[in-house]
């Protein structure tokens, strides 16, 4: 089973399906015969990440003057679906859909000289800290503070549910940096922070009810000293900057969504007609032929909307609402699709049996965490 059996695609050209058997087979050879270790370890080791930039995965819309292949995002929407459906937990697109658009977008050059090649090879692995205990996706609540002092930011605060934390070597740190700026988000920045300075230090790698091989972390910032150059774009317009990539950000999350509930589904079928009761198997039972016939449809109307939303963020055209609808839609068919499969896998009994299962509890997160309410305020809020 393989994304080729989607019929009807229509945001990809030849150029990016040529692209996509590379990364399948990069990711099958190198990847899954180690997922299982991984999610042991709770952790991808840096190795593969570096594995994975001399083949051209890593940030493939960088431009080659920083060391990138100049390419569209087309090329990153490809990774992510390949690694979503092969089961591969590395947070490459963390790294490739956010963090390295913040630094084309808003670094100086001399961060983008020096950042950007690295990131591209994988020789740096990335983070961006948003969410604090308590603010949950409340940015303008945010306490760390980055204090000016001489020619250099002092930072002082805490982080926590940070993807790629305990592998990243640079962490985008959203602070203060006007704490009595009124509206709040006046006085927000974005602050470069290298993970050998003093006073940085990695918390609890953080336990979850999915994603296991997921370095989840929680940061801590105790009298940090940062060069004021450190700075990513103007200081003060860090959340406008946060803002303005929002429907990428969103995009790369349907992306993944999607790609998840297909995979459940080709697995929900090959287990049903495999799985033998009463004399036949299970897949011959009306009832669930009817469950598989309405996600089926479920998921060809999802890939028409995501090539749609696709092709409109490469024409440029992709808004905050539509992206935060896209995101809203497929983590919703993501779960829906992972549930009714569950359950024809036997359904809660058998959580530890199936690799399903652990993508249902992934599913689950995003829908109950900064999932479905959050979104559907994005989607509404600012019609209403």
């Amino acid at each position: 089973m393989t994304l080729d059996d989607v019929a009807g695609r229509s945001a990809y050209d030849a150029d990016h399906e040529a692209f996509r058997q590379t990364v399948r087979q990069f990711l099958r050879k190198e990847g899954v015969p180690h997922v299982a270790a991984w999610e042991a370890d709770r952790l991808v080791p840096p190795a593969f990440w570096q594995a994975a930039g001399a083949v051209g995965l890593l940030c493939p819309t960088v431009p080659e003057a920083y060391g990138g292949l100049g390419l569209d995002f087309g090329y990153n929407a490809i990774v992510n679906e390949e690694l979503t459906y092969n089961g591969v937990p590395a947070g490459f697109t963390l790294q490739s859909d956010i963090v390295a658009g913040y630094l084309e977008h808003y670094g100086s050059e001399e961060q983008k000289r020096h950042w950007l090649p690295r990131m591209v090879s994988g020789e740096t692995i990335s983070a961006i800290a948003m969410t604090e205990p308590g603010t949950g996706s409340d940015l303008q609540s945010i306490r760390t503070t980055a204090r000016r002092d001489g020619n250099h930011y002092v930072l002082n605060g805490s982080k926590t549910y940070i993807t790629n934390g305990q592998n990243a070597d640079l962490v985008l740190v959203v602070a203060k940096t006007d704490p009595a700026a009124q509206p709040a988000w006046r006085g927000m920045s974005i602050i470069l922070v290298e993970a050998d300075r003093e006073g940085f230090r990695r918390g609890r790698k953080l336990d979850k009810i999915g994603q296991e091989a997921a370095d989840t972390s929680e940061l801590f910032f105790d009298d940090v000293r940062v060069p004021i150059t450190n700075c990513l774009g103007e200081e003060g317009k860090g959340f406008g900057y946060l803002m303005s990539q929002l429907p990428q950000e969103r995009l790369s999350i349907a992306i993944g969504a999607q790609a998840s509930a297909q995979k459940a589904f080709d697995e929900t079928v090959a287990f049903t007609k495999d799985r033998k009761a009463f004399a036949g198997v299970v897949f011959d039972f009306q009832n669930t032929r009817f469950v598989l016939a309405g996600l089926k449809t479920k998921l060809q109307v999802g890939w028409a909307h995501l090539d749609w939303a696709i092709r409109r963020h490469l024409a440029g055209a992709l808004t905050n609402e539509e992206g935060a609808a896209a995101k809203l839609w497929h983590t919703e068919v993501q779960w829906e699709v992972l549930d009714a499969c569950l359950q024809l896998h036997g359904g809660a009994g058998y959580m530890n049996e199936y690799p399903i299962a652990r993508a249902w509890r992934s599913a689950r997160v995003t829908r109950i965490y900064g999932g479905t309410n959050e979104i559907m305020k994005e989607v509404i809020g600012r019609r209403l």
